[in-house]
């Protein structure tokens, strides 16, 4: 990795940090930009010594040391979509206000490139999923095809239990292998697929992260709670999209978690800037599927600097505002609803 400016040197790097969930691209943008508070540790894997210049530094870094560099930065995966729900590309960061604990904040910056993400699909295998269990692997396999090179994805699948059907990989030929194989029957246990799939998240390679959860309704076999759910995505930095596929309300006929699987869904992408899409027969998947490809590939990334500088650990909320562009029609923004502060 060649760091220009403040780094003059080659290294292999592991990057570690409990802040920024975009760090690679970030942490270029911050050394190009002579920032030095962002929080994170480099590990050196190179065989020699580096020699760091213009860091402030006047000692050489011997393999595996760490560098600490400490910076406030928070970052926010941002959606912007047109009243016919088609993504927005083209906005500046003047047309962003973000807001912190109602405190509005100086967006540092914001970037829109097309970085590799780290995808999980979580796939419902339960009986009520028998007649659309074909429609719905196609479209998880659809969803997969929508990756690149440096992508990877797992996949999770749940009926009586949750289970890693496949860890990460870069292959789409071995996730669809192994998932043509499934067949639907039993219970619901969506939340601790959702568990068991924020878990396998903390894997990921990549900076950006995203579960996709297709499913037909709610929760009935799970040991895990909505409350523990929230509290893993709180912590997560994971942005969360589902596809209900779920019959009109006066066609139900199923348990009342069941009934309550649209309500259930949508509590757990609202809070991580994802989305919760229904589809009211299969045939409307894979249309849905090719929107949340699209709209993950269109997202913008705003960095701002908190003015709260103290380490308490607790949860800051946070919300983005627009300042529409003169000409254009009224748009909805989608982003995470808070973060948890560093402690000291």
């Amino acid at each position: 990795m060649h760091l220009r400016g403040q780094l003059e040197c080659e290294m292999k790097m592991r990057v570690v940090t409990t802040r920024c969930p975009y760090v690679p691209f970030m942490f270029l943008l911050l050394v190009a930009l002579g920032c030095h508070e962002f929080s994170m540790s480099v590990w050196a894997q190179s065989g020699a010594p580096l020699t760091p210049r213009n860091t402030g530094l006047s000692r050489d870094i011997e393999p595996s040391q760490s560098i600490h560099v400490d910076v406030d930065l928070t970052l926010v995966n941002v959606s912007v979509t047109d009243p016919y729900d088609r993504s927005v590309s083209g906005l500046e960061k003047d047309n962003f206000r973000v807001f912190e604990d109602n405190a509005e904040q100086e967006v540092v910056n914001l970037s829109s490139e097309d970085v590799p993400i780290s995808i999980g699909v979580i796939l419902d295998l339960s009986g009520s999923m028998a007649d659309k269990i074909g429609r719905a692997k196609e479209s998880a396999l659809e969803f997969l095809k929508t990756a690149n090179p440096l992508d990877e994805a797992f996949l999770v699948t749940f009926n009586d239990r949750a289970a890693l059907l496949a860890p990460f990989t870069s292959s789409v030929e071995d996730l669809t292998s192994r998932l043509l194989s499934a067949s639907a029957r039993g219970r619901t246990a969506l939340l601790d697929a959702t568990y068991l799939g924020l878990s396998e998240m903390r894997k990921a390679r990549n900076s950006k992260r995203a579960l996709l959860i297709i499913s037909d309704g709610g929760d009935n076999n799970s040991r895990y709670n909505e409350k523990d759910i929230e509290r893993l995505v709180r912590e997560a930095d994971t942005q969360i999209y589902s596809i209900g596929i779920f019959e009109p309300f006066e066609y139900r006929s199923r348990t009342q978690e069941e009934l309550n699987g649209p309500s259930l869904l949508n509590e757990i992408t609202d809070l991580t800037g994802g989305r919760a899409f229904n589809a009211v027969n299969a045939n409307e998947l894979p249309d849905i599927v090719t929107k949340i490809g699209t709209e993950l590939r269109n997202e913008y990334t705003l960095g701002y600097r908190s003015s709260n500088r103290t380490h308490d650990g607790g949860w800051r909320k946070i919300k983005i505002k627009l300042r529409t562009p003169k000409g254009l029609p009224p748009l909805s923004v989608y982003a995470k609803k808070g973060y948890r502060a560093p402690s000291s």
